[in-house]
């Protein structure tokens, strides 16, 4: 009986005193996915109460809530810290920063599963620990695609029985959001991402362009983008040990298979993660950005175990390349900040190209028994390894002279709000100046003719740049390029640029000319303004002479005259963003 008695004083003891600590039994937590063995994944539901349970039970583990998604729900925050401080806005000076985003495609869940099976076996202590890395995690980042579930529009998808929306609350497609930044998404990603300052971040997504053996196809931002020192790493180390390390554990990984309906034999291109994609967009802070793209034929369970696989792997890289990685940052922030030039509008560079032993399944052109078409079809039982070629070496097809700062007239107000999101930072005038800037006028840009995510964007966009004196008001704002967004100021005000705010419409109202003239007032005007400037006149006769066009539309010659007059209005087509050059 003392015995007896003696035990349970122990064991009250011991349970008073370790209530105040976090401690859970070996096998909690099992997930959604582990629990249907392999076959389904998480509801939005799910996904919140199990990080809510890690975080309530484990203190390397903080869950913590953002603002609202266009859903109405907000974004939430899973963070793994060894050593359970939590101080998000330091993080980044103690640590290095890997930052997970899951579910901004929702129907494309693998990341959703792997990544709350990644942070349960850190947590536990069940697999290797990062001694210099942070993880953190958007859980879903597409809230309003996870809860419109469904089982059928995943055409060709293999598993999970049900899943996500690719469109978001409000039907946009995140993936297509980072600088024009239409959603409530990508303002609150905005926070979050500059409030962790992340080095590394990874992109989870599934995909089908082919068909092929490899369950885990990378696309790695573009190594000659990124730049510097930071682009030669991701290109000539970290790629190579991935492939090296996964191959080791069984799970060999290819380059995104960029091809749609046609054999990989060919060969291909990587892709181009401009600006408006989250591996594009990071780049503009020298964040090493990767995608993985598993492959949407293989079973549901491999590709969330293989995303996991890719996840671990990548982790344990750079948690060994910590220093290295935090280096190489630095020296490219301090690059372009001291740069003369930048360079803009990649594309692939067709004499540079590197070889892939890819291993792909034979295949045949056939004729179609739907259509009675040719179709392409390929051969499971028939696969090879073959020599292809890789084009994944890229050359900028413009260059803009990087200005000492840009101006904003207060106006604008929706691009500063932009511009301060992403903690650029600026200043106002304190009273109204003359000053001479260096000013475009729009020359030439072309327009999508259907509906693209909300907008009708612009491109191949030219401009012409011209010196002019202009009067700015108390409040507009002066925004230097000697700071650490540079990249970001350059990709979103040069209009040239392909996700530039320009080609996102941004500017369109001074794409219309809002005065006008009267041609039967207009007929005396013109003329007293030819006999006032003889050297128009000149041009006016000379263009005559050599248009034929012109020279028999009376309404063109008129509107030529009023464009070189003083009536009209300097703001059509006048870019209303400015370059200060000195």
């Amino acid at each position: 009986m003392r015995y007896l008695l003696f035990c349970i004083l122990i064991l009250t003891f011991f349970s008073c005193d370790l209530s105040k600590y976090k401690l859970v039994k070996k096998n909690d937590f099992p997930t959604i996915f582990e629990k249907s063995k392999g076959k389904e994944t998480a509801t939005y539901a799910d996904v919140i109460k199990f990080y809510q349970d890690l975080d309530n039970n484990f203190s390397t583990i903080s869950f913590i809530e953002y603002g609202k998604t266009d859903s109405g729900k907000p974004l939430h925050l899973a963070v793994f810290d060894p050593d359970g401080i939590f101080d998000l806005k330091n993080l980044s000076k103690e640590k290095q920063v890997l930052l997970i985003n899951n579910g901004i495609h929702p129907g494309e869940s693998d990341g959703i599963d792997a990544t709350m099976l990644l942070l349960r076996d850190l947590a536990k202590d069940s697999i290797q620990i990062p001694k210099n890395t942070i993880v953190a995690t958007i859980p879903i980042y597409n809230i309003g695609g996870a809860l419109n579930r469904n089982t059928s529009t995943r055409t060709n998808q293999n598993g999970p029985k049900s899943y996500g929306f690719r469109g978001n609350a409000r039907n946009y497609d995140l993936n297509r959001d980072f600088i024009k930044a239409d959603t409530k998404n990508t303002k609150v990603f905005y926070q979050i991402f500059h409030e962790l300052k992340p080095d590394v971040f990874i992109d989870n997504h599934v995909s089908n362009g082919a068909d092929y053996q490899y369950t885990l196809t990378h696309l790695l931002t573009q190594h000659n983008k990124l730049g510097g020192e930071l682009g030669n790493y991701l290109h000539q180390e970290f790629m190579p040990a991935l492939a090296d390390s996964l191959a080791k554990k069984d799970w060999p990984i290819t380059p995104y298979v960029n091809v749609f309906n046609e054999s990989p034999e060919v060969g291909f291109a990587q892709f181009n993660d401009s600006p408006r994609y989250s591996t594009g967009y990071t780049t503009m802070f020298n964040t090493l950005g990767m995608m993985l793209e598993t492959h949407m034929l293989k079973p549901y369970s491999q590709r969330v175990k293989g995303t996991y696989e890719f996840m671990r792997t990548t982790l344990n890289i750079i948690d060994k390349n910590s220093i290295k990685i935090k280096e190489a940052r630095i020296k490219n922030n301090s690059y372009f900040v001291k740069a003369e030039e930048y360079y803009l509008n990649y594309e692939v560079d067709s004499s540079k190209t590197s070889k892939l032993q890819f291993k792909g399944y034979e295949d045949t052109i056939i004729k179609s028994k739907v259509t009675g078409l040719d179709r392409l079809r390929y051969n499971r039982k028939k696969p090879y390894t073959k020599e292809v070629n890789y084009y994944n070496y890229f050359k900028p097809k413009d260059t803009v002279t990087i200005p000492k700062a840009y101006i904003i007239p207060q106006g604008w107000w929706n691009v500063v709000n932009l511009l301060k999101l992403n903690h650029i930072e600026m200043k106002q005038l304190e009273k109204d100046s003359l000053m001479t800037v260096e000013a475009y006028h729009i020359e030439d840009y072309k327009t999508r003719q259907e509906a693209y995510e909300g907008h009708y964007p612009h491109f191949n966009t030219k401009v012409k740049a011209y010196q002019e004196k202009i009067k700015l008001r108390k409040d507009d704002y002066i925004i230097t390029t000697q700071q650490d967004g540079i990249r970001y100021l350059l990709e979103t005000l040069e209009p040239i640029a392909n996700d530039s705010f320009f080609n996102w419409n941004f500017f369109d109202t001074v794409l219309q000319q809002k005065e006008h003239f009267s041609p039967y007032v207009f007929e005396e005007k013109a003329l007293q303004i030819l006999e006032n400037d003889s050297i128009l006149k000149q041009e006016f006769d000379a263009l005559k002479q050599k248009d034929r066009q012109f020279r028999k539309n009376w309404y063109t010659q008129l509107d030529w005259i009023h464009k070189h007059s003083k009536h009209y209005e300097k703001s059509h087509l006048r870019y209303p963003i400015f370059r200060m050059l000195n």
